[in-house]
């Protein structure tokens, strides 16, 4: 790896590996699914290719990151090994760390709504809908994804087909700001456009959350 702490600690030695520039966003990518080469370089803009290539051989030495061939032809695609889904959970601590951050908006950073299929898992991990068997569309920049109420918690899929109880067309720091409860939807009625039942989206955006026990 091109970084080494030199250090017999468990952070140092994650971080020889996933520490360096661009490559958490590898994974961030890669955790929407398996990608070819040029649509992690799609999704990373601002990434050189010869960067990107160093980045995937350095990930891919450490056991992070898999080359197969994509579903849908012979190319190859890049996809977490069972060690680099690992990373799911430290992505969304991280995430959820980055909410006073966010809820400003992009201030002319570039977005992508497809990012949203990782950062809604990571903040609405905690809830638990009343309602099950309940799906909502979320919309940002002509972009949906999928919430769907399950027995254990929300699943944030792309949109599979199936009928949906209500559609939310919002720009991304209200969405944010909604899923991590700083705002609630009778407060960004004005600024949002909803179809359907609002009971259904309330569902999720004021679904109670549960704390997790940690014993020091």
């Amino acid at each position: 790896m091109s970084r080494d702490y030199g250090q017999y600690c468990g952070l140092a030695r994650a971080l020889d590996v996933v520490g360096d520039r661009w490559n958490l966003l590898i994974v961030r990518e890669l955790l929407i699914g398996p990608a070819r080469f040029g649509e992690l370089r799609e999704g990373l803009s601002g990434i050189a290719t010869n960067l990107l290539t160093d980045r995937l051989r350095d990930l891919e030495s450490a056991g992070v990151v898999e080359r197969r061939l994509s579903d849908d032809s012979n190319a190859i695609a890049y996809a977490l090994t069972p060690w680099g889904l690992q990373l799911r959970e430290p992505i969304n601590a991280l995430i959820r760390w980055s909410t006073p951050l966010m809820i400003r908006g992009p201030e002319g950073d570039e977005f992508r709504p497809e990012g949203l299929l990782v950062a809604l898992p990571a903040v609405l991990e905690r809830r638990r809908p009343v309602e099950q068997r309940v799906a909502v569309g979320i919309v940002v920049d002509g972009v949906m994804v999928q919430l769907r109420a399950t027995e254990s918690g929300i699943d944030v899929e792309r949109p599979d087909g199936r009928q949906l109880d209500a559609v939310l067309t919002a720009e991304a720091q209200l969405v944010l700001g909604l899923a991590v409860g700083l705002l609630s939807l009778d407060s960004v009625a004005a600024l949002v456009d909803i179809t359907g039942d609002r009971s259904a989206l309330r569902n999720f955006f004021d679904a109670p959350t549960f704390s997790v026990d940690r014993t020091e």
